[in-house]
């Protein structure tokens, strides 16, 4: 059938017409024995609720866990699923905003680029006076729980920068944007340095692939 060949079918009638069992059963390339590809293809993305949100967030070793998968082929469908996140990143007009105008911009500028992510990363905006970007850093970068961000190297760079605010913006791996009492401690002491330093904390924001929680918008700052 048809349905069974997925290469056949894409070159037939382009990639689009696959459904998404049939792309991974491509990247899949042969079952185990007594299996398709497009069965491992089915089974992962049972794995996952046929979430392809959840599925570009697994690490590799967590496609093994299908019958079928093993570290090699793992590594290619995580590969091919980070290259279709850099795609339509690349491709969003509004995830690269030059000028913050409000906490929406920034959630457009980081929402792919790491909310999505299975680990946190600190990532600041350097802004001029016009809150036009002069800079974007990742400060640093952790595990499942939380990362580690210091204010003497965020200010030291925006001082090295001479920016006149910052942004910061950190992801949550969970998927719960409510921020932790950790992050609110950070957030009152990077709005405390930047008080002292003249170069102000406008805003802190935690984001997921679709949603954001704004320190400023929700009056925590």
């Amino acid at each position: 059938m048809e349905r069974d060949r997925p290469r056949e079918k894409l070159l037939l009638k382009g990639a689009q017409a696959l459904d998404t069992s049939e792309l991974l059963a491509i990247l899949i390339g042969s079952g185990p024995p007594g299996s398709s590809a497009l069965s491992v293809g089915r089974n992962l993305l049972d794995l996952v609720g046929h979430d392809v949100q959840a599925l570009g967030r697994m690490p590799p070793e967590g496609f093994t866990m299908v019958r079928g998968i093993g570290h090699a082929r793992a590594v290619q469908i995580a590969a091919a699923l980070e290259l279709g996140r850099r795609r339509h990143l690349q491709g969003m007009p509004s995830a690269h905003p030059r000028t913050i105008r409000s906490s929406a911009d920034v959630f457009h500028r980081f929402a792919l680029k790491i909310g999505s992510l299975s680990h946190e990363e600190f990532w600041v905006l350097f802004l001029r006076r016009s809150n036009e970007i002069m800079a974007e850093l990742m400060i640093s970068r952790g595990g499942l729980t939380g990362t580690v961000a210091d204010p003497k190297i965020i200010f030291g760079k925006g001082l090295a920068f001479r920016a006149a605010a910052i942004v910061a913006i950190h992801n949550h791996p969970s998927g719960n944007i409510q921020p932790s009492d950790a992050d609110r401690r950070l957030t009152q002491n990077l709005h405390a340095a930047g008080k002292l330093l003249d170069c102000p904390l406008l805003d802190h924001i935690i984001v997921s692939h679709e949603r954001y929680f704004s320190f400023a918008d929700e009056g925590e700052l």
